[in-house]
């Protein structure tokens, strides 16, 4: 059999070392990667513009459903690859057509946010998770050990794709809103019961950097945005020293959040299943809130121009909640074992100082920025008193 499939230019879909050295993001990965932040890069744009147009509540659920099929396919892909990567051309053919499935989701995004339509969104959404039935398919047929987890994945994926394509097509738009969280539960339930058979071979390390390079790429999304935002104010000559400031306080804050994330080594943490659920489901909320700070940051713009519609007090919130959000989510996940209460305490109430500076009547975005400078200047305190080191920078 091996053989056969060598002639073809393929591998067995056997589980990797979890020890393996030197484990790092592929290039393909990496690709593929990229083809997310184009899906984020859409909800965000939706997010600030229903925010700018007083649509809040709509913007905020309609970003938090949306940013749940892009992080879900996106984290499933990743953890099977972490177990079964081979490389070889099928492997990679598979990836990009669930790269295209993003492309599909990312087309349907502003439908979905502004008019409730789910049409387009379900289907690249439903693309992308069938690519992964045909992946773990693949595993179960050449990994005998493997194989009742495969078997119970593939198994669980595809019944819940076919109830959300029943969902966009038989039920009328409230009921699709409410059998949405239910397809969520759904979703989130497979993976627990399919690895209480038993766990894939998921590599630590790898998985750590895999999440921290997505981090890393939510955060330079944002620098984009609001890059280009800002250059579309500027050309206005009004505002300037306005803008000026907030594009300063917009780098220092994706600086610290960037700091915050990276503060501690993380791969000794995923050492076992349940911590391995744990870090992964909660990364949703320092995703969701790492992509809406570009939202935020342009919210800020339009009220500083005179482009929206909210109150000074809604635009101020738009930003300083997802980098409370964020931090928050990141001390939870990400740096609680390893601080004394005293320092959780300092963090903690800084995150909730953060949020409430965006009502204040002036120099939100300063104040926002100086208490995540001032949280970092804690954090790096502490672990300079206690020997702790930062996530090693590595090469791919």
């Amino acid at each position: 059999m091996t053989d056969v499939l060598a002639r073809i230019g393929l591998r067995r879909m056997t589980a990797r070392d979890t020890t393996e050295p030197h484990r790092v993001a592929t290039p393909l990965e990496l690709l593929f990667d990229l083809v997310f932040v184009v899906a984020v890069s859409q909800a965000s744009q939706n997010l600030h513009h229903l925010i700018s147009d007083d649509h809040v509540g709509q913007g905020v659920l309609s970003y938090l459903m949306v940013f749940f099929a892009i992080w879900w396919a996106w984290m499933n892909f990743t953890w099977f690859a972490s177990a079964f990567d081979t490389d070889d051309w099928l492997y990679r053919v598979m990836t990009i057509v669930q790269m295209a499935g993003v492309l599909v989701l990312a087309a349907g995004v502003h439908a979905a946010m502004v008019d409730f339509d789910y049409l387009i969104v379900t289907w690249g959404y439903v693309i992308m998770r069938l690519a992964m039935v045909a992946q773990w398919l693949r595993a179960a047929a050449s990994d005998p050990e493997a194989r009742p987890t495969a078997v119970r994945f593939a198994i669980g994926i595809t019944i819940v794709q076919a109830l959300w394509l029943a969902r966009v097509y038989l039920l009328d738009d409230q009921w699709q809103l409410w059998t949405f969280f239910a397809l969520v539960a759904a979703e989130l339930a497979v993976p627990v019961w399919a690895e209480a058979r038993r766990r894939t071979s998921w590599h630590p390390h790898h998985i750590a950097e895999r999440f921290g390079l997505f981090t890393l790429l939510l955060l330079g999304e944002s620098l984009l945005a609001s890059a280009n935002a800002m250059i579309d104010a500027l050309g206005e000559g009004e505002h300037i020293p306005e803008l000026i400031g907030l594009a300063a306080c917009g780098l220092v804050v994706t600086a610290g959040m960037w700091w915050l994330y990276f503060a501690r080594e993380q791969h000794g943490r995923l050492g076992s299943l349940r911590s391995g659920f744990t870090f992964g489901y909660l990364h949703y909320v320092i995703f969701a809130s790492a992509g809406a700070v570009s939202a935020g940051v342009e919210v800020e713009i339009d009220a500083i121009t005179g482009h929206t519609e909210v109150s000074h007090d809604v635009a101020g919130l738009a930003l300083t909640l997802p980098i409370a959000l964020f931090v928050l989510s990141a001390w939870a996940i990400l740096l609680r074992p390893t601080l004394s209460h005293a320092v959780s305490a300092s963090v903690v109430v800084g995150a909730v100082a953060i949020a409430a500076s965006g009502l204040l009547p002036i120099g939100e975005y300063v104040v926002s920025a100086l208490l995540l400078v001032a949280i970092v200047a804690v954090l790096e305190r502490d672990a300079a008193r206690r020997g702790l080191s930062a996530e090693p920078a590595r090469t791919i």
